[in-house]
């Protein structure tokens, strides 16, 4: 280094290796902000194989102990029940904290009467899995223990939540990776469900 750039680094009083390292650092948390932002939007683009195919026959038991709303004996996964009626498959578990927080949200569409949500718990322990739905609410119709998590591969699951929208025919009509948001569910999810309850209800449907 000449006397002059020697001076020059000392009048600055930044080496040339520090600032480098700065503006990595402020790239990289520019990159990681924009992620977190966008949670979302991310997490729904991935794609999913199994969408326009017929859904996976993986039957499951129930979770022993396991109520519905109604009070009834909450069943297993049963392929044959999503035969006939639009459904939402829920891959969940009670150690899942994005489960928790999208829980809220499958508990507003329970309210719809067009639709039945399945749970697929994944990996868990009954008594976990029971106190998770007796402290936030059972939004499941049935729910079927995944205890090995060979389910969730016939699903093509990426992580836990995901959940799938199957059309009456069996067909899953589209996958959301990650927790459901209240922009997701009134975005995404409700029209998806508009979109197959009216093609349901048209004349040669």
């Amino acid at each position: 280094m000449s006397t002059s750039e020697r001076t020059s680094a000392g009048r600055s009083g930044i080496s040339w290796p520090i600032m480098i390292a700065v503006i990595v650092f402020f790239a990289l948390a520019g990159v990681f902000a924009y992620m977190l932002l966008l949670p979302d939007r991310v997490a729904s683009t991935v794609p999913s194989a199994l969408i326009g195919r017929q859904a996976p026959e993986t039957p499951l038991p129930a979770i022993e102990g396991l109520t519905t709303r109604s009070g009834a004996v909450s069943p297993g996964l049963d392929p044959a029940m999503l035969e006939g009626s639009i459904s939402i498959v829920n891959v969940w578990g009670s150690w899942c904290a994005p489960c928790r927080q999208e829980h809220p949200y499958l508990m507003q569409l329970a309210e719809d009467e067009r639709i039945q949500i399945i749970g697929l718990n994944y990996k868990d322990k009954p008594e976990n899995a029971i106190r998770f739905l007796r402290q936030l609410g059972n939004p499941f119709d049935a729910v079927g223990a995944d205890d090995t998590g060979r389910a969730a591969i016939e699903w093509g699951v990426y992580g836990v939540p995901e959940t799938f929208i199957v059309a009456p025919d069996r067909t899953i009509a589209y996958k959301h990776v990650g927790p459901i948001s209240a922009d997701i569910l009134e975005r995404t999810i409700v029209p998806e469900i508009d979109k197959l309850a009216a093609a349901e209800a048209s004349p040669g449907s």
